[in-house]
């Protein structure tokens, strides 16, 4: 929302979703939260953002400020739900629509044990009528996209039957669009970690769900950390989603709004992005929230630049003290300040804020 103090201020404004999947950022439990989608919207204007996912019952029963707020610089934005009781997730479903969000994505990928124990995310890829019962009763509630994320089998699945069962028992329900991680999820014998890189990639088998299901939107996941990676697979299928990289090499985003929507707006310097964030981290300090919540997010903006190490310690050493104020978002800049035109870029920075401070 606009304003962190404006707890009531529902439903939010709504930005346009038409082809936002194109490209897209994965939701990825302790990394995506508001404050690194915040981030992230400053470094592209058109990229679809996901939330952390968020089990049914912890938005029908816990502090929904806490899980579903968010800033409205953040559209498009999808929230990702993770449960395997139908009702239950059509009242999450009718709330997070309320709360202002784009999409509902269910999480039919997630192999952790907590999600296991709980019977939903990778497990539910052995129940494809059930999970067609699900998005069916989500469906039933909202008026958004109920889309799904999903592995291409678990175990000893065949991927080629497991993912388009799947796809079938879904499309079934009515959902027309599908981001699939191009790997199976291993249950058994491997840690969540381990099944971000050790399961092989299969991408031409989702390419030929594409070729089987034309009419339906395809996006593929996993593994793709470059953007002619990203444009590559467009040959093949709709949309592209990156992980991993987009988190800990964020200012590769600068180049989504142009290869993939055609906008020819100037990108911001990194110095820009930290600037547009101290009235954000300003926000923040004023609600009591510690500046480390923010900073975490944005070790990654300096990745490979000289420098780079230096900002990551600064940051990293800086914030441990919880009394820290949102001036050391420009304060680190010194840190990568290796040429005079920089140092001066940074120290006007610097005195601009200041004299904000002052009037």
């Amino acid at each position: 929302m606009s304003d962190l103090s404006d707890k009531q201020a529902k439903p939010k404004e709504k930005a346009a979703y038409d082809q936002s999947y194109v490209f897209s950022v994965a939701p990825m439990m302790n990394w995506t939260d508001r404050h690194d989608r915040f981030f992230l919207r400053l470094l592209s204007h058109r990229a679809l953002l996901y939330t952390e996912m968020v089990t049914a019952d912890a938005i029908r029963f816990g502090p929904r400020e806490r899980l579903l707020d968010f800033d409205a610089s953040e559209h498009p934005l999808a929230l990702q739900l993770g449960g395997s009781e139908p009702s239950a997730l059509a009242e999450a479903s009718r709330i997070g629509e309320d709360w202002g969000y784009d999409e509902l994505n269910l999480n039919v990928g997630c192999p952790s044990d907590r999600v296991q124990s709980g019977k939903f995310g990778a497990c539910l890829m052995r129940e494809p009528d059930l999970v067609g019962e699900c998005v069916a009763a989500m469906r039933k509630e909202v008026s958004i996209p109920v889309t799904v994320k999903c592995r291409i089998g678990v175990d000893d699945q065949d991927p080629e039957e497991s993912l388009f069962n799947l796809v079938k028992a879904c499309h079934a329900a009515g959902v027309e669009q599908f981001i699939v991680h191009a790997r199976k999820a291993w249950l058994e014998g491997l840690s969540p970690a381990e099944n971000r890189d050790v399961p092989p990639l299969d991408y031409p088998l989702v390419y030929r769900l594409k070729e089987a299901f034309p009419n339906l939107t395809i996006v593929i996941n996993g593994g793709i950390d470059t953007m002619a990676d990203a444009k590559g697979h467009l040959d093949h299928v709709d949309g592209v989603m990156m992980g991993r990289e987009a988190y800990k090499n964020p200012y590769i985003l600068t180049n989504v709004d142009s290869l993939f929507y055609g906008d020819a707006h100037t990108p911001p310097t990194r110095e820009q992005v930290i600037e547009q964030l101290v009235p954000y981290g300003e926000r923040l300090h004023a609600e009591g929230i510690p500046m480390h919540c923010l900073t975490r997010h944005i070790l990654g903006l300096y990745h490979g630049q000289a420098g780079g190490k230096l900002w990551r310690r600064f940051l990293s050493e800086s914030v441990s003290d919880k009394s820290v104020e949102p001036d050391i978002l420009l304060r680190s800049l010194d840190c990568v300040s290796r040429h005079e035109d920089r140092r001066v870029h940074v120290a006007g920075l610097q005195e601009t804020h200041m004299q904000k401070i002052v009037s």
